[in-house]
């Protein structure tokens, strides 16, 4: 029998995250754990589960224990699976080669193994500053058991998915992920003089239609976000959206920009590169009329799809 402890942490829901899987088995166990940049708790814990099957032979009968109701309740009361499916197709297709047991323990009651993966997963999240021990929580083990597998190197740039283990600039490897509805809204505003509001309503600047020229600079600044920012994926958009609400007591043109695709990673830069490139081109339309004006409150307000699966900022 093979005895699999798993856990998974976040620093912030979503946010960077660690899991961590201590695998026993006779007089052997092996820790595995890893780090992503964004992602979710329950998707820290599926992918611990994950990891930790993935460890052990086919045909092995295996126990996991693991204090997360949401993957107890998933694999042994049929829980609805409605977000993290790619997870729960890995997770499914390990167990029907194994044989497994699934128990339910409650955290931080003082269970050793429990206690071990929870510390190596906020290790690995960030959460926890210095990385535990094994022989903290299982009295003389480093000299009963052997290690199967030695523990990687400290990694100070773990968690951080532009940048290799060396430190170097990466291009994150996509390929891999499903291709998903991908959708995320930007905002941003332009302070202006309020007598630029009522020129721009009243279409009498020198330069032309404001608002018109810069929903086109916007769309089109959506679709070379890849060009613009290095390792910055390519992604075929199915839509991209700029609106404007002018506000003349204020002093203020808000603009907001939507962008949708099918796509294996998300549009978050496409929409804050709409936002931006709208604001600029309004910027330079009326700077012969107000050289104060300013660029203020770039923010993505939300994004949907992949990973993380809904995320509302504001």
């Amino acid at each position: 029998m093979i005895y699999i402890y798993t856990d998974g942490a976040c620093m912030r829901n979503p946010g960077p995250g660690g899991w961590a899987a201590l695998v026993l088995s006779g007089d052997e166990y092996q820790v595995c754990s890893g780090s992503a940049a964004d992602t979710t708790n329950n998707r820290m814990e599926q992918t611990a589960v994950i990891q930790g099957l993935q460890a052990t032979p086919r045909s092995s009968h295996v126990t996991v224990f693991t204090d997360s109701q949401y993957v107890i309740g998933t694999m042994t009361k049929g829980w609805k699976r409605r977000v993290n499916s790619d997870l729960w197709d890995v997770l499914e297709a390990l167990c029907n080669l194994r044989t497994v047991t699934w128990e339910w323990v409650r955290g931080h009651t003082g269970e050793p193994g429990n206690e071990f993966v929870d510390a190596q997963a906020k290790w690995e999240a960030g959460v926890r500053l210095t990385r535990p021990h094994i022989s903290e929580y299982f009295s003389g083990i480093e000299e009963g058991m052997s290690n199967k597998k030695e523990r990687e190197p400290e990694n100070p740039y773990r968690g951080l998915a532009h940048i290799d283990p060396q430190g170097r600039a990466n291009m994150v490897d996509v390929g891999v992920k499903p291709e998903t509805e991908r959708e995320a809204m930007a905002t941003g505003k332009v302070l202006v003089n309020p007598s630029v509001i009522d020129l721009i309503r009243d279409g009498t600047l020198e330069k032309g239609d404001v608002l018109a020229t810069a929903r086109l600079a916007g769309i089109m600044g959506a679709k070379q976000a890849s060009s613009l920012i290095p390792l910055c994926h390519p992604i075929p958009l199915n839509h991209v959206g700029v609106e404007f609400r002018l506000d003349a007591d204020e002093g203020v043109i808000e603009i907001c920009a939507t962008a949708k695709a099918m796509a294996r990673t998300g549009v978050e830069m496409e929409a804050l590169t709409a936002v931006l490139t709208a604001a600029l081109t309004i910027y330079d339309m009326i700077k012969s009329k107000d050289r104060a004006s300013r660029i203020d409150g770039v923010r993505l307000l939300r994004k949907r799809g992949g990973q993380s699966g809904d995320v509302v900022f504001e």
